[in-house]
């Protein structure tokens, strides 16, 4: 099994892309992301997850282990293969990916070509208990997030997000700046602070 390759780009080709490694070249199907950092001739490293069936051997290569962490769990919901998961990962960070379903926000998935509403809703439902652990540098805000996707959220906590929210700002960074002014303010904070916070940290 391979896990990880460490080569020359020799050429990119749609969505695959062949790695030198002393002679001999390895065809990696790669996320539009992973492709987008990678440039023929250069030194590249390559996450590999391995699919062996019986008709078929296949790379599929990540530019961090985390990518293909979130590769592997997309595909754990039903309906989700392969093609799907690069989709959503070529759409995607896997920071927006992981506040998206912290924040059950459906919509942002279903952003992915390919990707229906139905499909969309089963990856923010099923994924919602496993997210957490996958989220990267999107973790800090993410039990806040996960509390406003659910409802559950405090009203003053509410009430600051959806303000933010209706000033232009998406869900996912008014919910990322009420988080950090928690921290600042306490969680006796009204929502008139967490608002004012907010808008300093938006504007950093």
């Amino acid at each position: 099994m391979i896990g990880k390759l460490k080569g020359t780009v020799d050429s990119i080709e749609g969505d695959l892309v062949l790695i030198d490694v002393h002679g001999v070249c390895y065809a990696a199907s790669c996320s539009a992301r992973t492709l987008s950092k990678l440039n023929v001739g250069e030194a590249a490293v390559l996450f590999i997850e391995t699919y062996v069936r019986e008709d078929q051997f296949r790379l599929f290569g990540f530019a961090s282990v985390l990518e293909r962490e979130w590769f592997r769990l997309l595909q754990s919901v039903q309906g989700v293969g392969a093609k799907v998961a690069l989709a959503v990962l070529s759409t995607l960070t896997t920071s927006e990916l992981a506040n998206a379903i912290a924040l059950q926000d459906k919509a942002m998935v279903a952003r992915a070509p390919g990707i229906g509403p139905k499909v969309a809703q089963r990856i923010v439902s099923e994924l919602k208990t496993k997210a957490p652990a996958f989220s990267g540098e999107a973790g800090a805000a993410m039990g806040l997030k996960q509390e406003l996707g659910e409802g559950v959220a405090g009203g003053a906590v509410t009430d600051a997000v959806s303000a933010l929210s209706n000033l232009g700002y998406s869900r996912d960074q008014a919910a990322t700046a009420v988080a950090a002014a928690l921290k600042t303010a306490g969680e006796d904070a009204d929502s008139a602070k967490l608002i004012r916070l907010g808008l300093k940290e938006l504007s950093r």
